[in-house]
């Protein structure tokens, strides 16, 4: 309707020019003027409406009307498109030529001039649009500032969806008021859009453009599904600079906000490592003390007497609480590179033994079976740090195993690495423990009420321990033969 109205006023504007430089031309006749001046005035004429028209098409047409007009009321015989004078004809030919001319440059220069100012408005719009995004601090401040750009642009109602990693929000433009909305389908509508090869997808209700980062879908623009798509595509360009901006301002605030929380990870991280350490540094002291007064009241009560198996619990449980807090310096030392590792070549076999020793004095009443190959290999190591992976991989396998449950230790070689297999006939490990077993201060959820005490942090050590020696370790359900429930821990050390 509007095209119909546009296209109508341009004819009454060609129809008014045509009929005023004819009326203005019959005053200059009976004010005596020469043809020339009437020429001028068609001429103007040409280029009034060349400029204050639409298109090409008008200039032209007031040009031809024109030299009609100039023909059949100022060239004799009047009133009649005849031509006796051949002279006219040749003036006829070069007011033609002078009326297109003037039409086409005046045509010209005025679209000229209108696409330099839509260029500029368009350059503004995305200026004062970039500065929004760069102060916007948040995700709810840019959905914001892209729902108020693309309606001024569009002059229609707009919404935006942003998909997160967190959670979705949801804004939608409605009558010029930003209302929060929520998003029910927006699964749906992120897997229609993901391998979109459009530039929109229409729906029922909208246009869906996707806004899309690197190598996922940020978020989801909809525009009023009552715009034609003769308007959105001659605004495509500076809706597609519009959703690349938004796109890269989207992109900061996820990176703004994973540093932050990183940064605060960190932080949390190392306020729990001084923490503990801090901790165990003043246990060890209380700790060697009660140990030590207890071994010496061992040595002095006769083992039949009652008092000596108290006493003997007291040092137990002195000792495991002293492993605890040795455990818990050593992982903040290791995560925090306080201990350097000292590889020296080292006899994997030897270490074992020391490993398997320590375990049998605390556990008198099991028993550790080792398998050792008949080839030797010496495998560059720091011997402390290795005996204490393995002394905690038995202590592991001690506390889910019961009594009469074997527990063996098994070495192989290959041409690059040695593996170190620890298995035990306990329970396993459930499914749901799997992914977390080296997580520090995960314990099983599943576990069963005798099995002994402990708080998730020897594995922790035995994975940072591996891996600053480059090797790997994995824990998982023994698959050696169907027969044999239990656990295997697998570590694995390169030779070089």
């Amino acid at each position: 309707m509007d095209k119909r109205r546009e296209l109508l006023l341009d004819i009454g504007k060609l129809l008014l020019t045509v009929t005023a430089a004819t009326i203005l031309g019959k005053f200059f006749t009976k004010a005596g003027f020469q043809e020339a001046n009437i020429v001028v005035i068609y001429i103007l004429n040409v280029l009034l409406v060349a400029r204050f028209t639409h298109g090409y098409y008008f200039g032209i047409a007031s040009s031809i009307i024109s030299l009609l007009s100039f023909n059949y009321f100022f060239s004799a015989p009047y009133y009649t498109l005849s031509v006796y004078d051949s002279s006219y004809l040749v003036t006829f030919v070069i007011m033609l030529i002078t009326a297109l001319i003037t039409s086409a440059l005046t045509t010209k220069e005025k679209l000229l001039t209108q696409e330099a100012m839509e260029k500029g408005n368009e350059n503004q719009m995305l200026y004062q649009l970039a500065n929004n995004l760069s102060d916007a601090s948040d995700i709810e401040s840019i959905l914001k500032v892209t729902i108020e750009s693309v309606g001024r642009l569009l002059r229609t109602d707009i919404g935006c969806i942003y998909i997160g990693k967190s959670g979705t929000i949801y804004f939608q433009q409605i009558e010029g008021e930003l209302v929060r909305q929520k998003a029910e389908n927006y699964d749906e509508i992120e897997k229609s859009l993901v391998r979109l090869k459009t530039q929109y997808r229409k729906s029922a209700r909208a246009y869906e453009y996707p806004i899309r980062g690197q190598g996922r879908l940020l978020a989801v623009l909809k525009i009023n599904g009552s715009l034609s798509e003769e308007e959105l595509k001659g605004k495509s360009r500076l809706l597609h600079a519009i959703i690349e901006n938004v796109s890269l301002a989207l992109e900061r605030i996820e990176i703004m906000t994973e540093q932050i929380q990183d940064r605060q990870k960190i932080e949390k991280e190392r306020d729990r490592a001084n923490l503990l350490r801090s901790i165990s540094h003043d246990l060890r002291t209380p700790l060697s003390g009660i140990m030590g007064t207890s071994e010496m009241l061992m040595d002095m009560t006769d083992k039949q007497d009652r008092r000596y198996c108290l006493i003997q619990g007291i040092y137990q449980d002195a000792d495991w609480l002293k492993s605890l807090v040795e455990n818990v310096l050593n992982l903040t030392r290791l995560r925090d590179g306080e201990v350097l590792i000292q590889k020296e070549p080292e006899a994997i076999e030897e270490i074992i033994g020391c490993a398997v020793a320590h375990v049998e004095k605390a556990f008198p009443d099991r028993e550790i079976d080792v398998q050792i190959p008949e080839e030797f290999h010496l495998v560059p190591m720091d011997a402390r740090l290795m005996e204490q992976v393995i002394t905690n991989l038995l202590d592991n396998a001690v506390k889910h195993t019961k009594p009469d449950e074997k527990i063996q230790v098994a070495v192989s070689y290959t041409r690059a690495e040695v593996i170190v297999t620890v298995r035990d006939e306990g329970e396993g490990i459930a499914s749901c423990d799997a992914p977390n077993i080296f997580q520090m201060f995960y314990t099983s959820k599943t576990r069963s009420s005798d099995i002994k005490k402990g708080i998730g942090l020897g594995l922790a050590i035995c994975e940072t321990v591996i891996k600053a020696h480059g090797g790997t370790i994995c824990g998982q359900n023994r698959q050696d033969h169907q027969d044999h429930q239990g656990a295997e821990f697998i570590f694995r050390l390169p030779f070089s």
